[in-house]
C-alpha cells in the first residue's frame, strides 16, 4: 500500500477545532467521498479507504446529501424502461 503525506496549515487545524487525528480522519473521509462521486472508488472501497463499514459510509453520504446510487442518464433510462 502507498502512503500519501499531506501538509496543511495550522490555521486549518485551529479553525476546525479538531485534534490532528480527527482532522486527518475527516480529510481522509472527504477524499473518499470525492473519489466515490468521481467513480474512482466503489462504495465498498471508498468505505474501506476511510476505515468505515459500508452502512456507516452510506449514512455519512446521506448526511452530506451525496447520492449512494450513482447512475448516469443512460443507466437511469435503462432502469426505468418497461422491457
Amino acid at each position: 500500500m502507498h502512503i500519501l503525506s499531506l501538509q496543511y496549515p495550522d490555521d486549518l487545524l485551529i479553525t476546525s477545532g479538531k485534534s490532528p487525528q480527527a482532522l486527518e480522519a475527516e480529510l481522509t473521509f472527504l477524499l473518499a467521498v470525492k473519489l466515490f462521486e468521481l467513480r474512482r472508488l466503489s462504495l465498498g472501497k471508498a468505505a474501506a479507504f476511510c476505515n468505515m463499514n459500508k452502512p456507516q459510509f452510506m449514512y455519512e453520504l446521506g448526511r452530506l446529501q451525496v447520492p449512494v446510487i450513482n447512475l448516469d442518464d443512460d443507466q437511469i433510462a435503462d432502469e426505468l424502461s418497461d422491457d
